[in-house]
């Protein structure tokens, strides 16, 4: 096919019963083909009746045309050409071979970009929702997305599972405007925020790595919503990251919570899941004495690029100021593996923040404690925090490879 339709852009040939009509030269046709008439002569061969003026003069020889026939004159001063023949008034091969040529290699060309693209591992997944429960998605980890033990930082995992959630609403069709707010929401100037956050890290995803992230939604008490993550290595199923969080409703022009409306409960209730959360640990934060900590970092405020669609700081940013006053030496031989985070109040654009951090003298086998406090200059508390540090490379070994909660129900 490409092949033939290569050939039909130099010529083409009239279908039989037809007449060439006249194209923009005078009586020439409006194509570049050239009618013929096809005898056979007695000796099994060809005669050819050319309907088209020829000049008196043709590779070398003087013409000379009569009715119904071709007549040459031979020329002495030049040799004597080839006959004229069918094969001869065809347009060159060499130009129609190129453009054939030319034709394969740009269809080739584009089918091996195509087939590349479908086997890259850094394309993303496309992401589906299973019997409208769980929604997952697959991500590649990119070398920008890596800390200094080459690892994907903490924050990275807290921006994949934003994203995740934030496709979930829109595969559902509950993402209407701003960060997952439903119709009903909009009317009303709702918006999600993020009460708390805990996260469970069995071994961070490498640059290069593949992961699956799954997620869902259940219901948390009268007026939240509890939504759950998992994150899994596509290649071998091992559970490498477990993350829980609860979330209210604020009002977007008063900044202050509100109950969740019988009209937003119609739009989300459909969707929760009856499940415990895969983190279920009830320990309570306890607020930090600012005297009695080890680490403060002063002077921390809010940029324009930490504010999402919302006019609301990201949750992701409230983790990268709390773990500013933590010791770098706690860094260079220790990992992060777990983290408990409670919100108290929000931060505003022209806040002055300070991050204290104090350890914990208790500890869990060779896990060490840190409590953490992020509150404003004058005061007041914005975050109360709890992080659990492992020797590196202590999570190698040991992970989880089920998917399934902590309550043994499947999520898939």
């Amino acid at each position: 096919m490409v092949a033939a339709a290569a050939s039909s852009v130099f010529f083409s040939f009239p279908t039989p019963g037809t007449s060439p009509k006249p194209g923009k030269f005078g009586n020439w046709p409006s194509s570049l083909s050239v009618p013929f008439n096809l005898k056979s002569n007695h000796n099994g061969g060809f005669q050819v009746k050319a309907n088209a003026s020829a000049h008196p003069k043709a590779n070398g020889s003087a013409v000379s045309l009569k009715a119904g026939s071709l007549e040459t004159q031979e020329d002495t001063s030049a040799p004597s050409p080839p006959p004229r023949t069918f094969i001869n008034q065809l347009p060159d091969w060499n130009m129609l071979l190129s453009a054939i040529t030319t034709v394969f290699v740009a269809a080739e060309k584009q089918w091996t970009m195509l087939d590349r693209k479908s086997k890259r591992s850094d394309v993303l997944v496309e992401p589906y929702v299973q019997d409208g429960v769980s929604f997952r998605q697959s991500f590649s980890i990119r070398s920008y997305e890596i800390g200094a033990d080459r690892t994907a930082s903490i924050e990275t995992l807290m921006n994949i599972f934003q994203e995740t959630s934030l496709n979930h609403c829109k595969s559902l069709g509950l993402l209407n405007d701003g960060f997952g707010r439903t119709p009903e929401m909009c009317k009303r100037d709702l918006i999600w925020v993020v009460t708390k956050m805990q996260i469970e890290v069995n071994r961070y995803p490498t640059w290069g790595d593949t992961i699956e992230v799954t997620t869902w939604v259940s219901e948390s008490g009268k007026n939240g919503m509890s939504r759950d993550w998992l994150i899994s290595d596509c290649h071998s199923g091992e559970i490498l990251i477990r993350a829980t969080s609860v979330w209210a409703m604020m009002n977007q022009k008063t900044r202050r919570l509100s109950k969740i409306p019988d009209e937003v409960r119609q739009e989300i209730v459909p969707y929760f899941v009856d499940s415990a959360p895969v983190i279920e640990d009830d320990r309570k934060l306890h607020k930090l004495d600012v005297k009695t900590g080890d680490s403060i970092r002063n002077g921390l405020t809010p940029r324009w690029n930490d504010f999402d669609v919302n006019q609301h700081v990201n949750n992701v940013k409230y983790i990268a100021w709390l773990l500013k006053s933590v010791p770098t030496e706690v860094f260079e031989t220790q990992e992060l593996c777990g983290l408990t985070l409670e919100y108290r109040r929000e931060c505003r654009r022209d806040s002055v923040l300070e991050s204290v951090t104090a350890m914990d003298p208790s500890k869990e086998g060779d896990r060490s404690l840190y409590q953490h406090l992020l509150r404003l200059e004058n005061g007041a508390d914005i975050a109360l925090g709890r992080t659990e540090w492992r020797p590196k490379n202590a999570g190698a070994n040991g992970a989880v490879s089920t998917g399934k909660t902590s309550n043994g129900n499947s999520v898939s």
